[in-house]
């Protein structure tokens, strides 16, 4: 990944965030600055937007193919968001869902029943073979 979210706490100074920006530059790799919350910036913005395309396929308003094929073609991601939930795994995105949600008590962070239902089950995602999709054994 490129992209690393430097936190700024109320206790960081001021040269040890830009001795943290200059190392994360020094790997080649792209800072951008937050502030200590929970979900910082990335996961805030993208575990509701995750969220809610649960909730769309719950509700039968679409497919799971038909909005992973939507918010590509519609937005140009690279991946649809049931795509991206098997890559991140079902169980790593259930726990950021629950702290989010224990944090802010906003129902937009609240872990739809589907999630909370495949994890039970073992449907991880990639990691375990099943998600939304099937990844089958490579070999």
């Amino acid at each position: 990944m490129r992209l690393v979210e430097v936190v700024r706490t109320i206790l960081t100074g001021e040269e040890a965030f830009r001795a943290a920006w200059g190392f994360v530059e020094s790997l080649g790799k792209t800072p951008v600055a937050t502030k200590d919350t929970t979900g910082f910036i990335v996961n805030r913005l993208l575990v509701p937007y995750l969220l809610e395309a649960v909730r769309l396929l719950e509700s039968g308003g679409a497919s799971k193919e038909d909005i992973d094929q939507a918010m590509k073609l519609g937005c140009g991601y690279p991946m649809g968001p049931f795509a991206l939930l098997d890559l991140v795994g079902l169980d790593t995105t259930l726990h950021v869902a629950e702290v989010m949600f224990e944090e802010f008590r906003e129902p937009r962070f609240a872990p739809p029943s589907l999630i909370r239902r495949m994890v039970a089950a073992g449907q991880l995602g990639r990691k375990s073979g099943k998600g939304f999709y099937d990844y089958p054994p490579k070999g």
